[in-house]
């Protein structure tokens, strides 16, 4: 039986990540889920994506501790097939704080979740794609990577990285056929383990009837799966590397 392309999702929750592995198993290919935790929530994820009759595993990965990112790499390449695609969409948003309230392991684990892993990630994968000749590394990122905000120390820091090791990626491995894309996730994404578990279930649920659902106030996740998966599949004469994401209704960021 031949084997299915692999997109490989680190940071599978029940927003973009989740969308973003619904939509690619739609599109044929098997989607590795992983989350650092919530297994019951990664279950019903896999049993989503297997009863539309699409292909997906799921695991448990907690991406800061040391080996565990080039373990499952490997293990997939192994076991379930070439990842043809990876998405590295963890958040390291620490909260507001100011600098006296930074301690270094905040700081220092904005940039291990927002730059550190996404090395490690680029670093197991980029050589078994540039061997193959083609494959895609999407990153999810913010505005904080564009400009840094009073309480943001640690976030901005880390997603400025982030978007830096983008473009390095980009100068060393765009020659060899691997397109690299960073993400500008400009705007509040409807998404109840993000943003609704930082504002909690009434107010989040007020954010949505006001802003949200009908009012397309709110980036919804299904509709950024269909960017990501679009990004992927572009023909290297026209590749994107950076595109910004937002509701129709919200002010860019830099108009704030």
């Amino acid at each position: 039986m031949e084997q299915k392309p692999v997109c490989l999702v680190i940071g599978a929750g029940a927003g973009i990540g989740g969308n973003v592995g619904i939509r690619f198993a739609r599109a044929g290919y098997h989607a590795v889920l992983c989350r650092r935790s919530d297994a019951e929530g990664l279950e019903r994820l896999v049993e989503t994506i297997k009863g539309e009759g699409g292909s997906a595993s799921g695991f448990l990965l907690n991406a800061v501790k040391p080996g565990t990112i080039e373990d499952r790499v490997a293990a997939v390449e192994a076991d379930i097939g070439p990842i043809q695609v990876a998405i590295y969409n963890l958040g390291a948003q620490i909260g507001d704080r100011s600098l006296a309230d930074t301690s270094d392991k905040a700081f220092e684990m904005g940039w291990r979740l927002a730059t550190f892993g996404l090395f490690r990630t680029a670093r197991a994968v980029c050589p078994l794609m540039a061997d193959r000749g083609s494959g895609t590394i999407i990153a999810t990122s913010a505005t904080a990577a564009m400009r840094g905000n009073k309480g943001q120390h640690s976030h901005a820091a880390a997603m400025g990285g982030r978007r830096m090791l983008c473009q390095s990626l980009n100068a060393e491995f765009g020659p060899k056929g691997v397109h690299v894309a960073h993400v500008v996730i400009d705007g509040a994404v409807d998404a109840p383990d993000t943003l609704g578990r930082m504002l909690g279930p009434e107010a989040f649920q007020q954010l949505r009837e006001t802003r949200g659902m009908e009012h397309d106030g709110l980036l919804l996740p299904a509709e950024v799966a269909e960017t990501y998966y679009h990004l992927s599949q572009q023909h290297r004469s026209a590749w994107t590397h950076e595109i910004d994401l937002r509701p129709f209704s919200a002010l860019p960021w830099w108009n704030h």
